[in-house]
């Protein structure tokens, strides 16, 4: 079989040294990787470096091995070009179509998707200039991951960051799967989406809580596939301990009234709504301030409660921004009431959200596992089964229907 052919550009930022960590993971997992290095960036990494780790020879000009046309070839010929970081500077000469080196001729080249890594200090990524160039280049197809909030060089702090290496190789992973399916890789460019994570708490003292066995990686793997597409994600995360996913905007929450509060907030200038956390239902009438003592008796406290609000069912049925997709999760495990779907499609109803995605529980099944398998359901009466498979693959088919109904 045919190795990916992955072009790795790499720009001249202090963040340069990050990105032989990306190249180890995309040799590593049997990518063919040229890397193209502009003159700036060999004076952070130098040549014999990007060689030894990609087994090939490297060159930043268009003169060397003039006989082989690598201006032209290195992009005719790549399923995938990935530049980190990507510069101020270089993102300006894509924007602009300069070519006055070899990769930014490979960029005017290539037919495959493009994914650019920025990196840069806060003042030049918020410039007017910098912003015009990044809307253009995503007009155009091209995949411009939002950069991480950090410390950047010296002793400033703020966006500009780049991201982490193993979450910019992630998302590039996303990007070449979908190659071959022959479906448009960026078409979520110019959509806005909301993404919730994780299961809830709710507190009963300053150690105890209500909670649930959610880890949150069903949301992250969503996040990250709706950045891979070209969206702005902003991810709402209860509870999750897992990296922070490339390109993403993550807003932290704790009990269910947090996750209400960010998700409707959220939701205001969102083309869709993806409830994928697992809010608890049920929330304590009141905490104790101080940690409950076990009685001597042997007795157990009583604890009383109170329903959570419906956060799925309110932002479905009062919808913030009209023509919105609304989507939901069902974790069923069926009883006697019915079957795992026919309780799936009375809750579909029930919500009035436009998609819900059911996923079997049974024993457990699901929760904290790398896999998932479901049953995508449609207000529209459609029913899509996906087989068992990654997490990934389950968020590109949920992103799948989300765009046909956007679009």
């Amino acid at each position: 079989m045919t190795r990916p052919r992955v072009v790795l550009g790499v720009s001249g930022g202090i963040a340069a040294y990050k990105a032989c960590e990306l190249l180890r993971r995309f040799t590593e997992s049997g990518h063919d990787v040229s890397v193209v290095p502009t003159a700036a960036a060999l004076e952070f990494v130098g040549a014999p470096t990007w060689s030894a780790l990609s087994g090939k020879p490297v060159s930043s000009d268009v003169w060397s091995q003039v006989h082989e046309v690598p201006h032209v070839r290195l992009g005719q010929t790549a399923d995938l070009v990935v530049v980190a970081p990507a510069t101020a500077d270089l993102l300006a000469k894509a924007a602009h179509g300069l070519a006055d080196d070899l990769l930014t001729n490979t960029l005017l080249t290539a037919r495959c998707p493009v994914v650019l890594a920025p990196a840069m200090h806060t003042e030049m990524w918020e410039h007017p200039a910098t912003v015009a160039n990044v809307a253009t280049l995503r007009s155009r197809g091209v995949i411009v991951i939002e950069p991480a909030e950090g410390r950047l060089t010296g002793a400033d702090t703020g966006k500009g960051r780049l991201p982490d290496p193993e979450e910019i190789f992630e998302i590039a992973r996303d990007v070449l799967g979908r190659v071959p399916t022959g479906r448009p890789v960026a078409d979520l460019v110019g959509r806005s989406v909301v993404v919730s994570a994780g299961g809830t708490r709710e507190k009963l003292d300053p150690v105890r809580f209500l909670g649930n066995r959610s880890s949150g990686r069903q949301g992250y793997a969503l996040a990250r596939a709706a950045a891979a597409r070209g969206a702005e994600v902003t991810l709402i995360a209860a509870n999750v301990t897992l990296p922070d996913p490339a390109g993403v905007k993550v807003v932290r929450v704790e009990s269910t009234a947090d996750l209400r509060d960010a998700v409707l907030s959220a939701a205001a200038a969102a083309d869709a709504v993806v409830m994928a956390a697992a809010p608890a239902d049920f929330r304590p009438v009141s905490t104790s301030d101080t940690k409950i003592k076990k009685a001597h008796d042997g007795s157990a406290p009583s604890i009383t409660l109170q329903q959570n609000p419906d956060i799925l069912k309110e932002i479905a049925t009062h919808r913030a921004r009209p023509g919105s997709v609304i989507v939901g999760f069902a974790a069923e495990t069926g009883d006697d009431t019915g079957s795992v779907l026919d309780l799936a499609r009375a809750k579909l109803t029930r919500k009035g959200c436009d998609l819900l995605v059911v996923n079997d529980v049974s024993g457990g099944a699901v929760f904290g596992s790398t896999d998932n398998e479901a049953v995508i359901l449609g207000a529209d009466g459609s029913a899509v089964d996906v087989p068992h498979g990654s997490k990934s693959a389950l968020a590109h088919m949920i992103w799948d229907q989300v765009a046909s109904r956007l679009s």
